[in-house]
């Protein structure tokens, strides 16, 4: 019989002996995402990466583990693991090893390829998202096996490319469709949290459109003195193409084929949220003082952060440096555009209105374009079945002593889509450790590590309890 205190404290012990000197490791090496190092094959930091994680695997996994590193042609290598159950029923576990960039504003004895262990916490890129999954699935399988308990066969796998739209991760599942199998559960730990108190569930994620704003009216460069008043200024003529796309005054998108139905039990799980999170829905992040959020309904954040779209300008060219701003209307200004989607809209045709509405009938004839370069869906999970909901919720009560939340999620884990097309029949144990100021993606991100223990530690006990379903059902 499964004994909590006993399963926490291999984990645990786990996790500080073996787990977290390769974790700091792994911090080190600066192995982006591709979108992010056009050159990646050539610096060769992905294989470095995959390979000393796979080496941890090898070495502290389970004897009976099969450990593939796979290599398509052209393509992120893929990590792949598979650990024989005492039932043929199938898990699938998830996760991914590639970086977000570097990013400004990083403490001044922190940095993105510096790990430092302070208050509890890793500091470094890629600890948080998504370096620990490799690390905790395979703890979690070892401490079920450490107690003599069963699971059933366990499928791993590790990607290299999430963080650019997952691009590869379909061949390498149609090339592995028979080496996966049928899973009945997927977990994924990339998710987040909304406080490092109880277990998380993620209901739905939203999609994203990304894309390249261009924005010409010159051939070349003018002084502004002689050609302003008589030639539209190009962030202008930006500002006004953007306006037709996104209420400046309220950030609501008007584009209806990016909105979709809130489904009540969403709005429902909302409300739970707000009453346990309070204030924490805005609190956890780092505003200036003063600095207010859109709205202070709670409720209303938490749906505009999971089921409504939102526009966020992440990048700009064709402008110099302050220190090199001279008085010239400028040929050019582009933009990086990044559109959140709600779980359940077409990328595809959120894509194609996005951009109808963006370069059609420019304003003075301007020489407007918008390339679209990734278009991922969102996902909204099926029903949680009863076993696993109580599951979930027994995890949650006897590792953190309160119970799991309900909780969408606003970024985008595009496997999830991918999963739900590809095994309509499977149950979803989403979950992660991004809670408040852990700031995936941006300067400071950490892993909580009290949290990754017992998220850990709940994934061993949910793997178990999926095992004793399987034996009933049959």
């Amino acid at each position: 019989m499964l004994n909590p205190q006993k399963l926490y404290d291999y984990i645990s012990r786990e996790w500080k002996e073996t787990i977290l000197p390769s974790l700091c490791d792994y911090i080190k090496i600066p192995n982006k995402s591709p979108h992010f190092d056009k050159n990646w094959q050539e610096h060769g930091y992905m294989d470095q990466a995959v390979d000393h994680v796979a080496a941890w695997c090898k070495q502290h996994g389970p004897t009976n583990m099969k450990l593939e590193v796979i290599r398509l042609p052209d393509r992120t290598p893929l990590l792949f693991m598979e650990v024989p159950g005492q039932t043929e029923e199938t898990v699938l576990l998830y996760g991914h090893l590639d970086k977000q960039p570097e990013m400004t504003g990083w403490h001044e004895d922190l940095g993105p390829w510096k790990p430092v262990i302070k208050d509890g916490r890793l500091y470094g890129r890629g600890g948080a998202d998504d370096g620990y999954a490799a690390y905790a699935s395979i703890a979690a399988i070892g401490a079920l096996q450490a107690q003599q308990l069963s699971h059933a066969r366990c499928v791993l796998i590790i990607e290299a490319c999430e963080e650019s739209g997952s691009y590869d991760l379909p061949y390498y599942i149609d090339a592995l469709k028979d080496k996966i199998g049928e899973p009945s559960l997927v977990i994924c730990l990339d998710s987040g949290a909304g406080n490092y108190e109880q277990l998380w569930m993620t209901t739905s994620l939203r999609g994203n459109v990304v894309g390249e704003l261009s924005v010409e009216l010159l051939t070349e460069g003018i002084h502004s003195g002689y050609g302003s008043g008589i030639v539209a200024e190009s962030f202008r003529v930006a500002k006004q193409v953007l306006s037709r796309v996104e209420d400046e005054d309220s950030g609501e998108i008007k584009l209806q084929e990016l909105h979709c139905d809130i489904p009540k039990e969403r709005i429902h799980q909302a409300e739970v949220c707000a009453e346990v999170l309070g204030e924490e829905v805005y609190n956890g992040f780092p505003f200036h003082p003063g600095v207010e959020p859109i709205t202070k309904d709670k409720k209303q954040l938490i749906l505009n952060r999971t089921w409504r779209p939102a526009l966020a300008v992440t990048g700009a060219e064709g402008f110099p440096a302050l220190a090199d701003a001279g008085n010239v209307l400028r040929p050019k200004t582009a933009l990086k555009i990044s559109m959140r989607l709600p779980p359940m809209v077409s990328p595809k045709k959120a894509a194609k209105a996005l951009q109808k509405a963006l370069i059609e009938n420019p304003p003075y004839h301007a020489k407007v374009t918008f390339r679209i370069d990734n278009a991922a869906a969102g996902w909204n999970a099926p029903p949680l079945v009863p076993w696993l909901e109580k599951a979930v919720d027994d995890a949650s009560m006897a590792f953190y002593q309160k119970p799991a939340i309900y909780m969408g999620e606003g970024g985008t884990i595009p496997f999830m889509a991918m999963l739900g097309e590809k095994f309509p029949q499977a149950q979803f144990m989403i979950t992660g450790v991004l809670g408040p100021h852990s700031n995936a993606h941006g300067p400071n991100e950490f892993l909580h590590l009290k949290m990754v223990e017992k998220l850990t530690s709940c994934v061993a006990y949910v793997l178990n309890r999926h095992y004793e379903q399987t034996r009933l059902d049959s």
